[in-house]
């Protein structure tokens, strides 16, 4: 039986003229003297005569045009001030636009020949680095309640799995510590930063810093009440964190550990450049600073222990006592912010072939013969859902799933180029950590049943610098 058409009919004389849809009547409140309509509906009264905007900071959505002026003031898109470590492009890196590759055509695009050619390129450039990566996966102690709490689900475990080896893998590298400003990138809800503070629940002198550019809820830092551990928010994108002016660190200088977990594509990249370059290079700007001026008498008392002090603080001592980063989404990877060009030019690379590896390195984890878009993985579906909104990794037919690959290439083939693919994106980074003096390395951190990203970067100073630890 069809629903019946609703009766709009004439309002009742002295009561609000608003109908009311959902109840297919009049509205009965009884209006002010002079008004059609009562209190909660006089906005109706002039509805029509009002018009409706794109609003000018964000089209998405709209405004009474009569009311502009006053939602610019308060629309969550204005631009609001910067803070004081904001420095515009700082850890953008590649400078000269004449390097930046033109636009190149998709994969699926190319001949036989050109794709041939491509993987000729990777396995010669692969040849000489180190295929197989050593295993490290660990655990922690800070982390085994929770790893045997059967109220955690199998997605939770997982997360839980590789925390637990980050930080195994952190106590390893005696990276766990007093003294110490742990910085986390791509922070999202601050689970990682979260289990280190209890992995030091008993060290003091220990600060944290999150960043993360986007507005993030659930957030798990804002718990941590304790005195001994500070935790703070930088809500910035890492291409323009200027880690040298975050107040904290201006104040204390505490020796800084880089820390990530399924840190996105170039956002590694930004993070190592923010961390050996920017961070680094104004520190040791600051050390080279001539020293307050002082008496003919203190001068003759402290010259010898001051000559001293500063050799050995050059030489002992770095800002960056350590990095580890779970590295992800190669194909989100940038030619531009890319710490490894060097090493791509010395194998005879340049920006065009870099663009095709990084759509390349998606085959190392998806499947051949997927055609429709699936859930995000495990490492994606409870942090990345809320952290950073930069993991989409959708594993779909790629570019290259095309006729081009059909009697070229078998799934195991395709999947052993995609994994070269991402070695040497890899092997740019630990090439750029070396030369500006790091002992750098890759290990998988955890099995691929847990997460098919599982490779670790791990990053110290070499030992003729190793950071003293601040008390």
């Amino acid at each position: 039986m069809a629903a019946p058409e609703p009766w709009h009919g004439s309002p009742v004389p002295g009561r609000c003229a608003y109908f009311v849809e959902r109840k297919k009547r009049f509205c009965k409140m009884i209006p002010a003297p002079g008004r059609r309509f009562c209190g909660e509906h006089g906005q109706q009264e002039h509805e029509n005569d009002r018009k409706r905007i794109p609003c000018p900071l964000d089209p998405k959505h709209t405004v009474y045009e009569d009311q502009l002026q006053k939602h610019l003031k308060k629309c969550n898109s204005r631009e609001k001030p910067k803070p004081v470590y904001f420095v515009q492009d700082i850890n953008a890196g590649l400078k000269d636009v004449a390097e930046i590759p033109e636009e190149t055509v998709p994969i699926s695009s190319l001949s036989k020949e050109e794709l041939k050619n491509l993987i000729i390129k990777v396995k010669k450039a692969s040849n000489g680095l180190e295929l197989h990566l050593k295993e490290q996966i660990l655990s922690h102690q800070a982390l085994q309640e929770a790893l045997n709490d059967p109220k955690n689900g199998e997605s939770a475990f997982k997360h839980l799995k590789q925390q637990a080896s980050i930080l195994g893998n952190m106590e390893k590298l005696h990276l766990l510590g007093p003294g110490r400003c742990f910085v986390e990138f791509g922070a999202g809800r601050g689970k990682l930063s979260h289990w280190v503070d209890v992995a030091l629940q008993n060290v003091e002198n220990v600060q944290f810093l999150l960043v993360e550019r986007a507005t993030t809820r659930f957030k798990v830092d804002g718990k941590h009440k304790r005195r001994d551990s500070v935790f703070e928010r930088l809500q910035v994108d890492i291409q323009h964190l200027c880690l040298n002016k975050v107040p904290i660190l201006e104040t204390k200088k505490l020796p800084v550990v880089g820390i990530g977990k399924h840190l996105c594509g170039a956002a590694t990249d930004l993070a190592l450049r923010c961390l050996v370059e920017s961070y680094t290079a104004c520190c040791d700007g600051e050390n080279e600073e001539p020293a307050p001026k002082r008496s003919r008498t203190d001068k003759k008392e402290v010259a010898s222990n001051n000559s001293a002090d500063n050799e050995s603080n050059k030489e002992d001592c770095k800002p960056v006592a350590g990095i580890v980063i779970a590295l992800c989404c190669h194909h989100k990877c940038d030619w531009t912010h890319y710490v490894g060009r060097e090493f791509f030019k010395s194998v005879g690379l340049g920006p065009v072939e870099f663009h095709y590896f990084t759509r390349m390195s998606s085959w190392a984890t998806c499947g051949m013969l997927e055609a429709t878009t699936k859930a995000p993985t495990s490492e994606e579906s409870e942090d990345q859902t809320n952290d950073t909104g930069g993991h989409e990794q959708t594993f779909i037919k790629t570019e290259g799933d095309s006729d081009t690959l059909q009697g070229i290439l078998t799934v195991e083939e395709r999947k052993e180029i995609g994994c070269l693919c991402k070695l040497l994106i890899d092997h740019g980074r630990i090439e750029y950590l070396q030369q500006r003096g790091y002992k750098a390395a890759l290990q998988y951190y955890t099995e691929s049943a847990v997460s098919l990203e599982n490779v670790l970067l791990t990053a110290v100073p070499s030992p003729s610098v190793i950071p003293a630890p601040t008390t």
